[in-house]
């Protein structure tokens, strides 16, 4: 069935690279961030009857073109269902037939924030999430954050990006490991950045054994006839082949950086196996420091998101 697979993770964790890889095997088609499925349709309930409005706001959705199919196709496809499940699955089967090939999945970063809602959409799709080490997700959300685009979008943000780089990190992890826990081995998968760069082979291998699907080659030749040796290019820009080492937190960032990304993620970093820095002892100053810096981003996420205050109560003490 399909949606087959989700790809998803923090942004800037190399989900890009991920996809890429996937969507070159002959059997999967793998699309780019169209984000349409939980915001067309505004509920976190999966049992909303189709509706000619729905549909609208699925073809109207101003990612929906990533997905490949045409306004008039999609619209088309709508006939005769009666879920809004069955009509994504049927989208998603269009794609894999323009595509002539079986399968088609999805790469949204965002959607590892959805994973309980897609699950009840589509209790077969599988989902690989791919965590990067925090550090150097920071460091690219530094560089590619805006007012209006990731982390950039707090307002704490303006006075402390690494901050907000530590938390909305923290967040997604997280998010994407307590939903993995509820869905189990058979449909939940985690990819290492770092792995993925270092041994593409082998840990394509472990992905396609997951998804029960045959290995090809394909996918380590995912660039051939697109990279650029541009060197303004960067590496997603340029469809490098894997590349380690394209970040490194140790080069760029000071103690002081350091102590502020242990004292709000460092235990996250811990349970991943992802080390410290050396000799590192985080103050209570800055314990009570990052609490307040905690409160803070608590704060701008419910007026963003419209949380409710049970769901920043379990937020924040999952962040703890």
């Amino acid at each position: 069935m399909n949606p087959f697979v989700f790809v998803v993770g923090c942004p800037r964790s190399g989900t890009t690279l991920l996809q890429r890889m996937l969507d070159a095997h002959p059997e999967l088609a793998v699309t780019n961030d169209t984000h349409f499925i939980p915001r067309a349709l505004r509920s976190e309930n999966p049992h909303v009857a189709l509706s000619r409005e729905l549909v609208d706001r699925v073809v109207s959705y101003h990612r929906f073109a990533r997905l490949g199919v045409d306004e008039t196709t999609a619209r088309g496809l709508a006939s005769g269902l009666s879920t809004y499940a069955a009509y994504v699955c049927r989208l998603y089967d269009q794609v894999a037939a323009q595509r002539d090939k079986p399968h088609a999945g999805e790469k949204t970063p965002d959607y590892v924030r959805h994973l309980p809602l897609l699950h009840e959409l589509f209790p077969s799709a599988k989902v690989l999430h791919i965590i990067r080490d925090g550090r150097d997700v920071a460091l690219s959300a530094l560089d590619w954050a805006r007012p209006d685009k990731g982390p950039g979008r707090f307002v704490l943000w303006e006075s402390e990006p690494l901050v907000v780089c530590a938390l909305w990190w923290a967040r997604f992890v997280i998010a994407g490991r307590l939903s993995g826990r509820v869905l189990g081995p058979a449909l939940y998968h985690e990819v290492r950045y770092e792995a993925l760069v270092a041994q593409p082979e082998a840990v394509l291998r472990d992905i396609v054994a997951f998804l029960e699907l045959p290995f090809d080659e394909c996918m380590l030749r995912f660039n051939e006839g697109r990279q650029s040796d541009d060197p303004s290019l960067s590496a997603k820009a340029g469809w490098r082949p894997p590349t380690p080492g394209l970040r490194n937190w140790e080069e760029h960032f000071d103690s002081n950086d350091l102590d502020v990304f242990d004292a709000l993620a460092g235990n996250l970093l811990d349970e991943l196996g992802y080390p410290r820095r050396a000799g590192n002892v985080i103050t209570n100053d800055r314990v009570a420091q990052a609490a307040a810096w905690r409160a803070q981003w608590l704060s701008d996420l419910s007026d963003q998101e419209g949380l409710d205050p049970a769901a920043l109560v379990i937020a924040g003490e999952v962040l703890q």
